[in-house]
């Protein structure tokens, strides 16, 4: 009998989503929380990626986008930010659960492939922990998944092209204006010569008003990156 099973008999696995048994091998989701994830199809916007509920016949772009410009080139997200991935992103970044990143990485890595296709990145980037914070939490769940991303894509992860220069507050129950005046002047790059014209890949677990990967573009863009690209798993 494989080790694996073993365990499964002393340890078994539940789902980290609805905590039933688990039928699958290998994972931490059973099949019917993976079959509610609600990937984002179109329409979005095509500039940073937001989805739209209805019908969009042309080439859209969101208010946000039309009206200030983002400093990333596009963003895009694999799933909504609801249902079994609420459960699961939590577990992940607050629960300790960094054996769910395999699921989170072969999420990005299909939203890239599907939505980057054409792309040729040098490099992945992660959004930073303050290091207060990160050692608090004794890793950085942006880090896991960059390092899990830049390695099927076969690309390296640059883990210095950011750093986080003050601890801010929370985003969860800010607005939009105060997301964004909580993240201004909280990054920067301390290798811009590293970073100058170099095409980047930006990967943050969930993006919500686009407020922290936006001013993390922003230091990478003004380092003179050639293009910053987001990826996230949730849209919020």
């Amino acid at each position: 009998m494989p080790a694996s099973d073993i365990l499964d008999l002393v340890y078994p696995r539940m789902c980290a989503s609805c905590a039933r048994p688990l039928d699958v091998d290998p994972g931490y989701m059973c099949w019917e929380c993976l079959a509610r994830l609600e990937i984002i199809v179109h329409p979005f916007c095509s500039k940073c990626g937001d989805p739209v509920d209805g019908m969009v016949e042309d080439r859209y772009v969101c208010s946000w986008c039309g009206d200030r410009g983002p400093a990333f080139d596009a963003a895009r997200s694999a799933a909504r930010y609801r249902g079994p991935l609420v459960t699961l992103i939590q577990a992940f970044k607050y629960g300790g659960m960094t054996c769910l990143s395999p699921h989170f990485v072969d999420l990005l890595c299909g939203c890239v492939r599907t939505h980057f296709p054409r792309e040729h990145f040098e490099a992945v980037v992660s959004v930073p922990l303050h290091p207060g914070k990160e050692r608090a939490r004794t890793f950085n769940q942006s880090g896991i998944l960059a390092a899990g991303l830049a390695g099927r894509l076969g690309i390296p992860v640059f883990s210095r092209g950011l750093v986080r220069v003050r601890q801010t507050e929370t985003q969860t129950c800010l607005t939009s204006r105060q997301r964004r005046e909580n993240v201004r002047k909280a990054f920067r790059t301390p290798a811009a010569e590293w970073v100058a014209g170099r095409r980047l890949l930006l990967v943050d677990d969930i993006m919500t008003t686009g407020a922290t990967v936006n001013e993390c573009s922003r230091v990478l863009m003004q380092a003179d990156a050639a293009s910053v690209h987001v990826v996230t798993v949730a849209r919020g």
